[in-house]
């Protein structure tokens, strides 16, 4: 069997499987998605149309989330079927040595590669940011969430108009529209920042208010106030696109606007160095699923082996999760917070081939 045959048997082979366990897994986390909506639903004008418009238009964000992990579960599901019928031992029979089939298995990876990074910088954003806008609309919170003033909220007789949300509990540039009964304007609140304090309450700094009264407006400055508003970080938390949402350029272009205000930047340069490093997550997964290939056992063992795949792409999707926060509480370089996990599984992969291909037969003579 030449290696080209090998290349495009194999490459056909680990599509069909990434294509199949990611269908399941994306399935699995819409139905999720779906139970949990159906709480809100006749919530305003929330219906079944626009709930399964927001869990459809939730499904990329789970696609670039669970590409690694579909990729190592289909790999090494790949692999162990090979290994399991012989077939892998006459593609090694034909030529196929450790170091081509781990070439072999990076350029058939490289689609997931441009694939993964697409999704999570294209597709991803654009479709979280359209899905929280529909939810919003339907649930009549939402007046305009891409206007250049910021967002715009409706709260019984006040239209708040908040021009940087980027934590659900802290806001920069708050406007407070208040209207009477009969809808004329009463009160204009101005705020330079707004932090939310429980139970309904946000805690406004920086605050100019104007009253329209009968004999005209009047004006007054303090220094806080106290803002009672149905306006919580749950609901924010569903409209604001948080940093591992957004795409690299964006997450890019607002690290220049923080540097520029000397304000903290840590948390977005983590999650800009993780943008760029988990699409070669995939490859990684790759690389540390070639190993079963070499573990020969009964056909009754692939799915101890996809088990155990199932479970490193848990640990892996806990760990990336992890070391951003790690990184952003001790304080580690974000390149580093970024690329551990995927190191550490690389390693993993590295150790797993030398055992296999190196001590495990110098033992084996040994004991001979």
């Amino acid at each position: 069997m030449k290696i080209p045959t090998i290349e495009r048997y194999l490459a056909r082979q680990v599509y069909a499987a990434v294509g199949f366990v990611l269908l399941g897994f994306l399935g699995l986390f819409a139905f999720f998605d779906l139970i949990a909506e159906l709480r809100d639903l006749g919530n305003g004008n929330y219906q079944l149309r626009q709930i399964f418009t927001v869990v459809a238009l939730w499904v990329p964000g789970h696609a670039y989330e669970l590409l690694p992990i579909a990729v190592l579960i289909g790999t090494l599901y790949v692999l162990a079927h090979l290994s399991s019928n012989s077939e892998y031992t006459v593609m090694r029979a034909s030529g196929l040595s450790p170091g081509r089939a781990g070439g072999m298995l990076a350029k058939v990876g490289l689609a997931f590669v441009v694939l993964t990074f697409a999704t999570g910088d294209w597709v991803a954003p654009f479709s979280e940011q359209l899905a929280q806008q529909v939810r919003m609309r339907a649930m009549q919170s939402l007046i305009g969430g891409t206007l250049g003033s910021g967002i715009w909220f409706k709260d019984e007789r006040s239209f708040i108009n908040v021009r940087e949300a980027r934590e659900a509990n802290s806001l920069s540039g708050v406007r407070i529209y208040e209207f009477d009964s009969a809808y004329k304007l009463r009160q204009v609140t101005n705020a330079e920042r707004g932090e939310y304090a429980g139970a309904g309450r946000w805690r406004l700094i920086g605050v100019k208010q104007t009253v329209f009264g009968p004999e005209g407006p009047t004006t007054g400055a303090h220094d806080e106030a106290e803002w009672r508003s149905a306006m919580s970080p749950d609901l924010l938390n569903v409209l604001i696109v948080v940093p591992e949402r957004m795409s690299a350029w964006k997450l890019y272009k607002y690290l220049q606007h923080l540097a520029g205000n000397k304000q903290k930047t840590e948390r977005y340069e983590i999650a800009l160095w993780k943008k760029l490093f988990y699409p070669l997550a995939t490859l990684v997964m790759m690389a540390l699923a070639l190993p079963f290939a070499y573990m020969h056992a009964r056909s009754g063992m692939v799915g101890i082996k996809v088990f155990f795949g199932i479970m490193l792409g848990i640990v892996f999707h806990m760990l990336n999760s992890l070391f951003s926060h790690v990184g952003l509480l001790k304080e580690w370089p974000p390149i580093a917070a970024a690329a551990v996990p995927s190191i550490l599984f690389l390693a993993t992969a590295v150790m797993m081939m030398y055992w296999i291909e190196k001590l495990r037969p110098a033992l084996a003579r040994m004991r001979a």
